[in-house]
């Protein structure tokens, strides 16, 4: 999600429909768009004003400087057009470096001007507001409009005025101009950010009088601001640049994205390449790409993507299929390779998301075999050791070579081995063995296993103050510097935080994090969820539980633990502008960490603005958080306990980082445990365009900490905030080494603009690449390496220096407490195993669809199995024969009301009517159902079929029944006879005999009847026996169960439940019809009750 690209039709109708009349637009909605296929007619027809006017047309393919390309007609007719259009149409073209085909095309009215008559106008979003640009000339040779347009930049909060604008912008335009110019453009500035652009740019800008027309427009919106306006854009459509065709299999990622909380992206760079990557993360998918291009795969790399945010085992599954099925549809004699990448997860779980890999990977074996495929292989985060067993293990089955890798390998080692430029290992790494290990004490770093020892207080107890800076530089860096000489560190040991959201997970993740630290007290305070009451949830603090309370204020949680300094806000991206806002309403609130991705860009900036004016540090949005070992982690930082032992984050370091992406953040926090004595404190400022606290803010506090000796920033490609960071090394006000590296490199090497995981990581000019704020970094004094590939080689490089010079001196290792591992996580991982509460077997709900007895719910609606089919899943596990399918819809259709006067659908209405709810009075009529009332079928199937099975003649089971002085169940009828039968019997009777392979038990009965109607004419088979005996006979003759399970379902109950379900469609009805008909209370009349009390009172 992020500022994206729309065509220029898409742009003008915006403009049409939402400038405002005293713009003086006078071409609104005067244009129509066509592409090769276009019925010309109907085109002209819906748009007359193409047969008085001249035209003019265009491409609109988003496609740069159309006029110095040839590629516009000019004052022509719709004839003119046609011609134009028809050579042009489906034809490859040159742009650049980059080759596209001509679709669609823009025409519009032809507009006679001057020269002179032409303007241009752009508007386009700052960190703390917005830029309006104006030039007095406009039109194609209007030339380096940066550094000769007039600018004024408008806060986020604040209006623009005809004033403003005319005093200084309009300086070089005639006065007479000024009042109709300067409005146009504030009415276009006003609309700017009623509809969220990020960027509008028109040129020309034509003024002919007072009548404005707009000529060339660009425009972007801010995607995720679609939740605030999809009314106001209508249906908009996000082209792909010009250059890169849209692929049917990018919609489909786009929208099990948009239908996920996780993140899937899939752009096809080059279907033909050789090169395919399926990684994890926004930040290591960057990264991945910047390494195949440095190594000279540019050429060869077919696509880009990112599978981040804990996607399950089918959405990971759906993505692995749709990208081995793009790769595998040409083959070539040099064979493919596909590298499946990531960082280090903070909490995906490596091993469920590989699951969905393999699974795809299995399904297309033969077509990788076919494409000689090779795999590669380097993952971490939780569960990541399971993740590559099952990596290894399908690879020995596969039949191509799977080349697997965790993190005791570099993160883009893999790459150089896919390409052949570095070896691969003879032997395998030594298998980490399971996350249990580090906890156990199995292996570990230490040679007795885990030391049991606890410490008596923190790593990190002392708070240092840094000193004020009095070096003058610039403001941004002046403000920064003041930002650091604040007071208190960011983060210490006593910080205490609320977590806004019910997100046990994270917090029991930061109160394992606080133990291991051997913190006095929890980080987590309490929690705010304004969704349910006041209450107190249940975690672990080591092997002691504890409360930590739930609140459904904010207020209320501020006013009883006064000593929390920080949110940390795990709000969704609709909800955490305004509980971000209300926190910072609370002096005592000094850091807000906030997760959520996807805030449009115009709250973010509001956000900023109001945490600078209350003096708050915002980290986010768009982020996993940060760290400062032996002190304070926010939410799933550092990942799993495995991780932050592994990455020693139990204990601070001499090493600070300030990354953008989270999980590259703890990709870093894997390099330099390796690499140095770890890391003192590390903080993802997020992905977005405009995060809360920048890269300068962080590594300003860094400088003035004495305890932190060298610093590393990972910044990327977009924005410029790198450039302050070499602004502050050349002037000295940053000293200590700093070691950076901007991810994003392979962007320069595309042929078209492509939008990388990240909101802010898309270069809007040359400054902003990647390439270019290295080479200003590296000339700036920062110690940049050659690639990501060599960054563990430059921080070793320069922490060996410092501890060669005595800058740092070598501490001693302190072991960290053991941390007992959750009973749900070492179920996962198969450490330990107990009974399960209960056992079910018909239907599963865990897995990405549901399941009746193993059926996916999407085929029990494709194969229309229907109610019958459904009650065969789930109450016996068969699919049953459709005539037995339909046989138990007949059933329930024929026992689903018998009247108001039965004994159970009295009940219901007496409840009805006496105000009580739907399940009560429900309930109170099925209450009524048993052996006199509705239980007849459970006994009807009994006692025929027991008399049945001991061969006992018709007249000799009645004799029987009669001696033992039982009733024959099924048997008689109030009001019906055989000479008066029921319909419900005859239907049923003429489906079972025309449907049933055969019916023994039913044509037995139909025998015993003859016998009991002898003696008396109602002493008929009523529907509850004729169901009774024709379900005996389906269970026996449909040939889906055995012997003994049809008589153990007729044994458990199975065939009351047909009449218990048909009539709770009776009951539910009478419900609902006495509460239509708005009945009183019911009471019973007087004249219809007997009172038969004693005569005589006795004592």
């Amino acid at each position: 999600m992020s500022a994206k690209a729309i065509s220029e039709a898409d742009g003008k109708l915006l403009l049409s429909k939402h400038l405002k009349d005293s713009s003086n637009l006078k071409n609104r909605f005067k244009f129509a768009t066509v592409n090769g296929y276009s019925d010309w007619n109907a085109t002209v027809a819906s748009n007359t004003w193409m047969n008085s006017e001249k035209l003019i047309v265009k491409p609109d393919q988003l496609i740069k400087r159309r006029g110095k390309l040839g590629l516009i007609k000019l004052n022509t007719d719709v004839e003119g057009v046609k011609g134009w259009v028809k050579e042009r149409a489906q034809k490859e073209i040159v742009v650049g470096s980059t080759k596209g085909i001509l679709k669609n095309f823009i025409i519009e009215p032809f507009v006679p001007h001057k020269q002179e008559e032409e303007y241009y106008v752009c508007i386009y979003g700052t960190r703390t507001g917005d830029a309006i640009l104006f030039y007095h000339e406009g039109g194609v040779d209007i030339g380096d409009v940066d550094s000769k347009a007039k600018k004024i930049e408008i806060d986020v909060e604040e209006d623009v005025t005809v004033s403003n604008i005319c005093e200084n912008l309009l300086g070089e335009v005639s006065k007479n101009a000024h009042e109709t110019l300067g409005t146009f453009i504030k009415d276009l500035f006003n609309m700017y950010r009623y509809l969220h652009f990020t960027y509008l740019e028109i040129n020309p800008l034509v003024m002919c009088g007072t009548d404005i027309y707009v000529i060339d427009m660009a425009a972007k919106l801010d995607q995720c601001a679609e939740f605030l306006c999809s009314r106001e854009w209508g249906t908009i459509e996000f082209p792909p640049p010009f250059g890169r065709e849209a692929y049917p299999e990018e919609a489909y990622i786009a929208d099990l994205d948009a239908k996920s909380g996780a993140s899937l992206k899939l752009t096809i760079l080059n279907p033909k390449g050789r090169i395919w990557t399926m990684v994890a993360g926004g930040g290591a998918s960057v990264v991945y790409s910047d390494t195949i291009c440095d190594l000279g795969g540019a050429s060869e790399l077919a696509n880009y993507g990112e599978y981040s945010g804990a996607p399950s085992e089918q959405q990971t599954y759906d993505y692995a299929r749709t990208v081995l099925s793009l790769m595998t549809r040409e083959q070539r004699e040099d064979g493919k390779v596909l590298i499946i990448g990531g960082g280090i997860a903070n909490f995906t779980n490596v091993a469920a998301t590989f699951k969905g890999i393999v699974r795809a990977l299995k399904e297309y074996q033969t077509q990788l075999r076919q494409t000689k495929v090779s795999i590669f292989v380097r993952r971490g985060g939780p569960n990541y050791q399971e993740g590559l067993r099952v990596m290894r293990e399908v690879g020995q089955s596969l039949g191509v070579p799977v080349h697997v890798f965790g993190t005791e390998t570099h993160m883009t080692a893999i790459v150089g081995m896919a390409l052949g430029t570095s070896p691969i290992p003879d032997k395998p790494p030594t298998d980490p063995g399971h996350t249990a290990n580090f906890l156990l004490g199995a292996t570990t770093q230490y040679n007795n296993g885990t030391p049991r020892c606890s410490r008596t207080s923190s790593f990190a107890d002392a708070d240092h103050v840094p000193k004020e800076n009095g070096d003058g530089v610039t403001s941004v860096i002046r403000q920064a510097a003041k930002k650091s000489a604040l007071g208190k560190p960011m983060f210490s040991t006593k910080t205490r935080s609320i977590i806004w959201g019910l997100q046990s997970r994270a917090v029991q993740g930061m109160l394992d994090f606080d133990f291991v630290c051997s913190r006095k007290e929890p980080s987590v305070a309490a929690m705010v969820y304004p969704f349910i009451g006041d209450h107190k949830l249940k975690f672990y603090w080591g092997h002691k539980e504890i409360l930590i309370p739930a609140y459904k204020n904010m207020s209320d949680a501020m006013e009883r633990h006064p000593e929390v300094d920080t949110l940390v806000n795990f709000a969704s991206l609709r909800s955490a502008e305004e509980s971000t806002i209300e926190a910072m309403q609370y002096k005592q609130i000094r850091t807000i960490a906030i997760i959520a991705e996807g805030i449009p860009e115009a709250k973010t900036k509001k956000l900023i603005k109001l945490a600078n004016e209350k003096n708050v540090s915002i980290i986010g949005p768009a982020t996993v958080g940060g760290v400062k070992p032996g002190c304070f982690k926010i939410g799933n930082t550092g990942g799993m306990m495995d991780n932050i032992l592994a990455s020693k984050l139990y204990r601070p370091g001499s090493v600070a980082y300030v990354s953008r992406s989270g999980g590259m953040s703890n990709e870093l926090n894997n390099i330099i445990s390796r690499n140095t004595d770890g890391v003192y404190e590390g903080v993802a400022i997020g992905g977005d365009k405009y995060p809360g606290t920048t890269f300068m803010d962080h590594i300003m506090r860094y400088e003035k900490n004495p305890d932190i000796k060298m610093m590393v920033m990972l910044g990327e490609v977009g924005g410029t905030e790198e450039y302050k960071i070499c602004e502050g090394i050349k002037s000295g006000v940053i000293s200590k080494p700093i070691v950076a590296w901007c991810i994003g490199t392979c962007a320069t090497m595309f042929t078209s603009e492509v939008q990388f995981g990240h909101a802010g990581a898309c270069a809007n000019q040359q400054s902003e690449t990647a390439v270019v704020k290295n080479e200003a970094l590296a000339t700036a004094g920062a110690h940049v390496p050659k690639s990501f590939n060599e960054l563990n080689v430059k921080i070793k490089e320069v922490y060996d220096d410092l501890v060669s010079r005595g800058v740092i001196l070598a501490a001693e290792e302190v072991p960290p407490p053991t941390v007992p591992m959750d009973y749900s996580w070492a179920r996962e991982l198969g450490l330990i195993r107990k009974p399960a509460s209960f056992m079910t077997s018909i239907s599963d709900e865990r897995g990405q669809e549901l399941l009746y007895a193993g059926m996916p719910i999407s085929r029990v609606f494709k194969d229309d199995i229907g109610i019958g089919g459904v009650l065969g899943l789930l109450w016996f596990q068969k699919r049953l024969p459709m005539y037995a399918c339909k046989f138990l819809e007949h059933c329930l259709m024929v026992t689903a009301d018998h009247g108001p006067a039965v004994s159970g659908a009295h009940n219901t209405i007496v409840c009805a009517r006496a105000g009580k709810d739907l399940i009560s009075s429900l309930t109170s009529g099925l209450l009524t159902i048993g052996d006199r009332f509705g239980g007849a079928l459970d006994g009807a199937a009994k006692q025929f079929s027991e008399a049945y099975d001991r061969g006992l003649l018709p007249m000799e089971f009645v004799n029987e029944m009669r001696k033992k002085h039982k009733l024959i169940m099924g048997i008689g009828h109030r009001v019906k006879s055989i000479n008066n039968p029921d319909q419900r019997v005859v239907i049923l009777q003429e489906f079972v005999k025309a449907n049933f392979p055969s019916t023994p038990l039913l044509d037995y009965a139909r025998e015993v009847e003859k016998v009991t109607t002898a003696k008396k004419p109602n002493l008929i088979l009523n529907v509850d026996g004729f169901i009774g005996v024709a379900f005996v006979d389906l269970l026996r003759n449909c040939g889906c169960f055995t012997p003994e399970e049809s008589a153990e379902y007729v044994e458990i109950g199975a065939l009351n439940g047909i009449f218990v379900l048909g009539r709770s469609m009776g009951f539910i009805g009478h419900y609902l019809d006495q509460r239509r008909l708005k009945q009183g209370l019911y009471r019973h009349p007087w004249d219809d009750i007997s009172y038969v009390l004693p005569e005589t009172y006795s004592a």
